[in-house]
């Protein structure tokens, strides 16, 4: 024990004299006279303002300070060091370059400081944030070759709003602001604030361009304070349009004509082919529903825009409907380029048509891609792909896809003696971009509502073992509500698999009748349903991710026939037993973002498929899995689980797939960039999977009410290569508690022994993978 203690304070004695030393270190390179700056602070003399208003002033106010001293961790500053120590490098490249600019940091002097500069900002900021009396000092601190400035505000009397006023007249402008004014960002007894008078203008434009004011602006609108009204820090604002405004900025504008170039070309301008504004003389052989569809070639049918654009002949102008319209052409997926354009035709009814320039993307293209991949079973391998698409199939942006694909898979980090898988197939898809259903389906979403249409097959070849002959077809909508919520609903999706070529080496590994499963003859078809919500793109400190799927098996066929296989009542169809089964599966992410090179991220799934009727077992590849690169990286792929099931009692050989039924798991990781391309991570995984069903052959693999000790844990540090156009990401995970030891003994930290290689060799797993886990 002593010695443990006598090594422990010799390791923080170390670390302080270099951290001291490294601290003082860079002081010395600096030249007579010069002085390294180590930032700005901003002090608060006011009694009158409470502790939170001071803290968040005194945050804005050193936000706002220039220039930023150089970054420091704990006190140290490493990138200044790494500067300093670097040689100048005669050329931009190589070894003293990339340690110089790449790596280190250029010295942040006092000199650098302009004073007077920043305390000019501290007074500006404080005065548009209600402090019209503020007054700012600065001063230097000095000391081994290390300067601060202190700077010292006297704010004064935070100025409230007392009144707020929309001024009056006959406009029609006027009246549509004076319509305007009830939800008003302007609050009485709120301080007053420029970015909240910034905001109420654009607040006003926003309302303004709803109701036909296409030519409105902000800067239209001014915000009068006036501060003399009361001596106790009041202040009344008078919001009025601006005396200069243009006459065109206060008339409402309404839709005069429509008309839309489906195949537009900026060449074609330029030779003459096509004038904008148009001669309306010239438009009425164009004409389709008081739209103008200027397409000579008829390669678009005209309903295709009858159904995108929500501008009609005689409508106000409002700009949701403008947006609208723009997202949904782009959302056709057919147009490579929208444009918009509104060109007044009659001033004195305030009328403009509406023009919409579309520029086509290639209809047809053939690609040839060479992938690299990886599942969650850790297979990864190399795919070759041959694409065929038409954007515009039968000449209403329909696309069509077909697809040509071989594969090979080869197990990294899974189980021993793990076969090579060989793919080949083939699949068409038709997406039509309305809801093709004996029912009217209105949508104002932004996108456009597809009905698709599957066909594929695909062979499957695991080597010495069997041959799998898939054959799957769908029927389906997707439409989003928005940006951010999406809908995918399955009318029917048929599967059926047909095993072939079944070998004896495969019967000799797969003994139980679970592992025999994946062969058996498989016919799934019914509705499958998925809701997705994400806002991950939007510029949030925290954001979320969530999918929930619904898979519904056999359900009305079983209910007709009267399937019952517990009562030997099992119905087939073409002599296949069809699946029954209901399903549902749900997986919900969050984000935290911590800096623009540092975030936690944290996903939990929860999922049960029950089998019933003419179904006792769940289809193999519809049940859960667990472990391997995707999911609890400290066990190898599909050998973690069901319960508390031993893997350890399958014989070496033997096929260790495992599944269940049901799933929980839970997974935590820090993610951090320390240089361009090379990021590093630190995670936490939780979790297993059950069966509903008692199995003879797995012992303790059905769920009960023991489940939470039945649950896995592992940790482990991971290393993540982007390169953009793919992400390589290598992560070393160990377990900490193993659900298959006997209870009691299940959490594995006294077991840990990175000296033995035994243990390394079971223990350690390295999961190789091609983009994030989640």
């Amino acid at each position: 024990m002593k010695s443990r203690f006598s090594i422990y304070y010799r390791y923080l004695f170390t670390s302080g004299f270099a951290a001291v030393t490294l601290s003082c270190s860079n002081t010395r390179f600096l030249k007579e006279g010069q002085m390294l700056y180590t930032g700005g602070e901003v002090k608060i003399e006011n009694d009158s303002l409470s502790k939170k208003e001071k803290n968040e002033l005194k945050a804005s106010l050193e936000e706002n300070l220039v220039p930023k001293p150089n970054s420091s961790i704990l006190g140290l500053r490493p990138k200044l060091y790494f500067y300093n120590i670097a040689k100048e490098p005669k050329k931009d490249k190589g070894f003293n370059y990339w340690l110089k600019y790449k790596v280190g940091e250029k010295p942040v002097l006092l000199g650098d400081v302009d004073r007077e500069f920043n305390k000019d900002i501290i007074e500006n900021y404080s005065e548009n944030k209600g402090y019209f009396n503020a007054k700012a000092k600065y001063d230097t601190v000095s000391k081994n070759k290390k300067a601060k400035v202190i700077y010292t505000l006297r704010p004064g009397g935070r100025y409230l709003i007392t009144n707020v006023k929309f001024q009056q007249d006959s406009s029609l402008v006027n009246r549509e602001i004076q319509s305007l004014a009830p939800k008003t960002l302007l609050k009485t007894g709120n301080p007053f604030d420029l970015d909240v008078i910034k905001d109420e203008r654009v607040r006003i434009d926003n309302g303004l361009k709803e109701r036909g004011f296409y030519y409105f602006n902000p800067d239209n609108i001014i915000v009068q304070a006036d501060s003399t009204v009361s001596k106790n820090h009041k202040v009344e604002l008078n919001v009025k349009l601006k005396d200069d405004t243009p006459d065109l900025a206060t008339q409402q504008f309404s839709i005069d004509k429509v008309i839309v170039f489906p195949n537009y070309n900026i060449q074609d301008v330029k030779r003459g082919k096509y004038n904008v504004p148009m001669n309306p003389d010239s438009l009425s052989k164009y004409a389709y529903d008081d739209i103008y569809v200027i397409d000579p070639q008829h390669k678009f049918k005209p309903k295709i825009f009858d159904r995108a654009l929500y501008f009609k002949k005689g409508d106000l102008y409002n700009r949701s409907n403008h947006n609208l319209t723009l997202n949904r052409l782009i959302s056709l997926g057919v147009f490579k380029f929208v444009k918009n354009e509104f060109i007044v035709s009659d001033s004195l009814k305030h009328q403009f048509d509406a023009y919409y320039l579309l520029t086509p993307r290639q209809i047809q293209s053939l690609r040839l891609e060479a992938l690299g991949r990886t599942n969650s079973a850790n297979y990864a391998g190399s795919e070759l792909n041959l694409n065929w698409t038409h954007r515009n199939f039968f000449r209403g942006a329909e696309q069509f896809k077909a697809a040509v694909y071989g594969a090979f898979d080869f197990q990294m980090g899974g189980q021993e003696d793990a076969k090579n898988l060989f793919r080949a197939g083939t699949n068409v898809q038709l997406s039509i971009p309305r809801i093709v259903a004996p029912f009217r389906f209105n949508s104002s979403s932004a996108f456009v509502p597809r009905t698709n249409i599957t066909l594929g097959y695909e062979f499957q070849n695991r080597t010495q073992l069997y041959t799998l002959n898939n054959f799957n077809a769908s029927f389906g909508y997707v439409w989003k509500e928005n940006a951010r919520k999406e809908h995918d609903l399955k009318v029917i999706d048929i599967t059926l698999v047909s095993p072939a070529n079944i070998t004896e080496e495969f019967y000799k590994q797969a003994t139980t009748p679970a592992a025999q499963r994946v062969v058996e003859k498989q016919l799934i078809f019914g509705p499958t349903y998925s809701y997705t919500y994400t806002n991950t793109m939007l510029p949030k400190t925290n954001t979320i991710y969530y999918k929930g799927t619904l898979d519904l098996a056999g359900n009305i066929t079983g209910l007709v026939t009267g399937a019952n296989v517990k009562n030997d009542k099992e119905k087939k169809i073409f002599g296949i037993p069809f699946s029954q089964y209901a399903k549902i599966e749900n997986d919900f992410r969050f984000y935290h973002k911590f800096t623009d090179k540092s975030s936690f991220a944290s996903r939990f799934i929860g999922g049960i498929a029950y089998p019933y009727g003419n179904s006792e077992f769940i289809p193999f590849s519809k049940q859960f899995f667990a472990g391997g690169s995707n999911s609890i990286r400290a066990f190898r792929a599909r050998t973690l689980g069901p319960g508390s099931f031993d893997p350890r009692t399958i014989e070496k050989g033997l096929l260790l797939d495992q599944a269940g039924d049901i799933k929980l798991e839970l997974n935590a990781e820090y993610r951090a960039n320390i240089y361009k391309f090379l990021n590093v991570a630190a995670f936490v995984d939780a979790g297993n999977v059950w069966l509903i069903n008692e199995d003879k052959d797995r012992p303790g693999g059905k769920f009960s009410k023991d489940f939470l000790s039945e649950i896995a844990v592992g940790a482990g540090v991971g290393l993540r290569l982007d390169f953009s156009i793919l992400i390589l990401r290598l992560d070393l995970a160990m377990p900490l508690r193993v659900p298959y030891y006997e209870k009691g003994d299940r959490w594995a930290f006294d077991k840990i022994n990175f000296g033995d290689s035994s243990w390394r060799k079971d223990n350690l797993v390295l999961n190789i993978a091609i983009g994030y886990p989640f």
